[in-house]
């Protein structure tokens, strides 16, 4: 059974039992039982329904999408999702996203310019503090007492004893997020009683957390999983990541490490999938070979305007058919930083087959374009990497076509490819430079078709590594923190247009590199202490 079947069948008892509930006005939120424990976990039906909305957490912003945010006070769709206001943390205030839109403060996030009473951080700081106390209460209520006294025995009892590592994941994932985006972050375990106030933690005990989560739950998560559920190596390919920015992080340099799990998802059996554009449709699901964990979507279950919903629609203008939506949002596209990245010299056409930019309406030149106004949404690079389309042609699971399929993969082998030469070029050990260079040269082959593409030793710099990393990886959330360990996001270094707030684009405070901890969180969290600078 598919993730998109188990959400139609388990996620929507799961949102009927309204397990979950607002908690006032406070920002670092706690799950609220409308049910006792006793009903809600009476059965293994009722565990996998809470697990069905822990996943869920990720692809809405409420128990009913956007109509009914778990998180009162901020918009379900735009601010208290998980993919949206990730996206937006992440990619706007680089070189690969742009937004038309005069939202409350959305442009600050490109300006580099926001501050701590900035309402979409507010939701980007809240949302993983509650999806990591609603994984916690699950884990409480997994006991082996709590367990016995509902009779759950056997096959069912080890049934939730591997949910339980599939959690720990899952909150370590959390974690992480929440460590990049602000470093230091309130913190919880299931040792907390349910309603306890949040400890501040630095991002070096959050690493090691994280890092010694991971590492447990590593051989005791399964080789395989139902699609949409996490595996072993969904929690390799996360420590990969974490010890790729570990200097960032920690002040220490772990690139061994990284190479070394990077490694072992790429020695798992997975493969680059032939066609790219392919990875961003609304069939996604069906490339296993290369998505190693993706967050499900699905245009009638996770119906709300925070998921791959949004990536779709805000990127389209006059051109949606091409994106197979009714109605684009006209809002976010690229700067020439991105684009011409894929394009020599002053050429306007690439053979690189991940240029997915679309020039059919607006006849933009991908190369020449340098938004001279922000606000039109017609300056810029428009961005078609993804859509709602199916292999097939036919039309998704909502009728109307408003909410897509499309799944948000959050960890691809493509990254892991571009982590282990990185690595190595860093440093690393535990590789080397012969593999990296195949590896590099995968990506390439699958890019042009051909091995036209293809570099040279003396080709593969740590530039050339951050920018193929922006040709493979682009909208998939990974620019903010690329950008902070190349050391390119604050200083002038590297430009690109309206950095800063100035079309030339201009370097920035570097307190940028984090985002500060909301004023509201401290005014409810004595425990809760300011960024350095904010």
């Amino acid at each position: 059974m598919t993730m998109k079947n188990i959400f139609k069948k388990i996620f929507l008892m799961a949102g009927a039992l309204y397990l979950l509930s607002s908690c006032g006005n406070k920002l670092d939120l706690f799950p609220q039982n409308d049910l006792t424990p006793d009903k809600a976990y009476a059965n293994v039906e009722g565990y996998t329904a809470v697990l069905a909305k822990i996943y869920g957490s990720l692809a809405l912003g409420g128990n009913a999408g956007d109509g009914e945010p778990d998180i009162s006070g901020l918009d379900g769709g735009s601010q208290i999702s998980f993919i949206r206001p990730f996206f937006n943390l992440q990619e706007l205030p680089t070189d690969e996203a742009v937004v038309a839109w005069n939202d409350q403060t959305i442009k600050d996030f490109h300006n580099l310019s926001w501050t701590s009473a900035d309402p979409f951080i507010k939701g980007a700081y809240a949302r993983p503090i509650w999806n990591i106390a609603l994984i916690n209460e699950f884990i409480r209520e997994s006991s082996d007492a709590k367990l016995a006294e509902r009779g759950i025995t056997g096959a069912d009892a080890s049934n939730i004893a591997n949910m339980i590592s599939e959690v720990r994941f899952l909150r370590a994932f959390n974690y992480w997020v929440a460590m990049d985006l602000f470093g230091k972050y309130s913190f919880l375990t299931e040792a907390d009683p349910s309603g306890t106030t949040p400890v501040e933690k630095s991002a070096a005990e959050i690493f090691q957390y994280i890092e010694s989560e991971l590492l447990e739950v590593e051989n005791s998560l399964p080789e395989t999983s139902v699609y949409g559920r996490v595996n072993k190596h969904a929690a390799r390919a996360l420590l990969a990541r974490l010890y790729l920015n570990a200097k960032t992080y920690i002040g220490q340099e772990k690139y061994n490490e990284a190479a070394t799990y990077a490694k072992k998802v790429i020695d798992a059996g997975f493969s680059l999938h032939s066609e790219y554009y392919q990875l961003f449709q609304a069939d996604n699901h069906l490339h296993t070979n290369e998505i190693i964990w993706s967050i499900a979507c699905d245009g009638l279950m996770t119906q709300g305007h925070g998921n791959t919903t949004f990536l779709v629609h805000a990127a389209a203008g006059d051109d949606v058919a091409d994106y197979n939506v009714l109605g684009g949002w006209a809002g976010y596209r690229a700067t020439k930083g991105l684009s011409s990245k894929f394009y020599a010299g002053n050429a306007t056409t690439t053979n690189d087959r991940r240029a997915l930019f679309t020039t059919s309406v607006f006849k933009i030149d991908p190369v020449a374009n340098e938004i001279p106004d922000v606000s039109d949404f017609k300056n810029g690079v428009h961005v078609k990497k993804w859509t709602n389309n199916y292999i097939s042609g036919r039309k998704g699971n909502d009728v109307n076509e408003n909410f897509t399929d499309t799944d948000f993969p959050v960890f691809r082998l493509a990254e892991m490819h571009l982590i282990y030469a990185e690595a190595v070029l860093r440093g690393a050990s535990t590789g080397d430079a012969g593999t990296a260079l195949n590896l590099i040269n995968a990506l390439r082959v699958r890019a042009y078709g051909n091995s036209s593409g293809n570099i040279s030793a003396s080709d593969m710099t740590l530039q050339f590594i951050l920018d193929e990393r922006a040709r493979e990886l682009y909208w998939e959330g990974h620019r903010r923190t690329d950008l902070i360990r190349y050391d390119q996001l604050t200083t002038d270094t590297y430009l690109w247009a309206w950095k800063g707030g100035v079309q030339g684009g201009r370097g920035v405070d570097p307190k940028y590199k984090l985002f500060p901890v909301p004023a509201e969180a401290r005014t409810v969290n004595p425990n809760l202490t300011q960024t350095p600078g904010y």
